[in-house]
């Protein structure tokens, strides 16, 4: 629901609470002057006024909270749209077996894989391919980001 509906909705029940306090107030006057023996200056009628007065406060609240989300202003929405760029041609001529190898792998991987992952397909021990990481890293081919206990290999854009 947008909050204008809602403001309007605070406000009809505010509205429908005064006249149900307006009605019970007068009904509660007439049976204490009827009841009451000592006239006007009866103790229950300042305890009918007090209590007029609360529910008046609270209504008069639930009223103002209705009218401020009546007349607010309505939050705007904000679009983000992604753009894909056409992605690069890397350049693996430079590169030996291996090294393509790593490349053709993430590319398969949508340019992201752990690295254990990577250990698995390739086939190779840590050592290995922390050195063979290191290199495509110093050419700035990929990138090793820590995510917990794990390397994450990004192909770089």
């Amino acid at each position: 629901m947008k909050n204008k509906n809602v403001g309007y909705l605070i406000t009809g029940i505010a509205v429908v609470v005064g006249f149900i306090i307006y009605i019970f107030n007068n009904a509660l006057k007439d049976i204490v002057g009827e009841t009451c023996t000592h006239g006007i200056e009866c103790n229950m009628y300042d305890t009918i006024a007090i209590q007029t007065w609360i529910s008046v406060g609270i209504t008069a609240l639930i009223l103002v909270i209705g009218l401020f989300l009546i007349f607010a202003k309505e939050e705007e929405k904000i679009v983000i749209k992604k753009v894909k760029q056409p992605k690069k041609k890397i350049d693996l001529s430079g590169l030996d077996k291996r090294e393509k190898e790593v490349i053709k792998i993430l590319q398969k991987e949508n340019g992201t894989v752990f690295q254990a992952d990577l250990m698995e397909k390739l086939g190779t021990g840590k050592v290995g391919l922390t050195r063979l990481l290191d290199k495509l890293e110093a050419k700035q081919i990929i990138e090793r980001k820590r995510r917990g206990m794990n390397n994450v290999v990004v192909l770089r854009d």
